[in-house]
């Protein structure tokens, strides 16, 4: 197996409950976007190009995603992540208290929409055991979005084997942890 499919296997046993996938597909983009705004300033020119901390980051964690194995997935995440990231450079163009005010308080409700997301699944971020999973998260949003058109029927179905079905929590019924 793949680094990437390991590294989805892990995260996709902390994200069972549909209801928290949902809350995923809306807090992890707000929470890309929100780092690519926070990340917009300083910028520098570099060989006529611009360059902010966001591009940085950005490359590096394509560089990450196109190593772990699987690159069509790693080429999708990152091109996700390129979008979102220049969608969110404008706000770095605002007037200083504009542009942290939009991008904390993005930043924070990104944050919010995924706690409530786990309080459904019943079980702890999956970055609380592993720091890898802020990098995981985005791949996975973009694995599962794949999965529904009907990419990746092979990384699905391992992912089904090896951490059982999505499923509807009740919420009145422990958590398995």
């Amino acid at each position: 197996m793949s680094a990437a499919t390991e590294l989805m296997v892990k995260y996709a046993a902390y994200h069972r409950d549909r209801r928290n996938i949902a809350t995923h597909f809306i807090g992890i983009p707000m929470l890309v976007f929100a780092v690519g705004a926070l990340l917009a300033r300083p910028g520098i020119e570099v060989a006529g190009w611009p360059v902010t901390p966001a591009a940085v980051l950005w490359g590096l964690t394509t560089l990450w995603y196109l190593t772990r194995g699987d690159l069509a997935l790693g080429l999708a995440v990152s091109l996700a992540n390129l979008v979102l990231i220049l969608a969110a450079l404008p706000l770095g163009q605002l007037e200083t208290t504009a542009w942290l005010g939009w991008s904390l308080g993005l930043f924070v409700v990104g944050w919010a929409i995924q706690f409530v997301g786990h309080y459904y699944e019943g079980k702890k971020p999956a970055f609380i055991d592993d720091l890898r999973g802020l990098l995981v998260g985005p791949m996975f949003v973009v694995g599962e979005a794949l999965f529904s058109v009907g990419w990746g029927k092979a990384l699905s179905a391992e992912i089904k084997h090896r951490v059982g079905p999505t499923h509807l929590r009740d919420l009145h019924t422990p958590a398995v942890r």
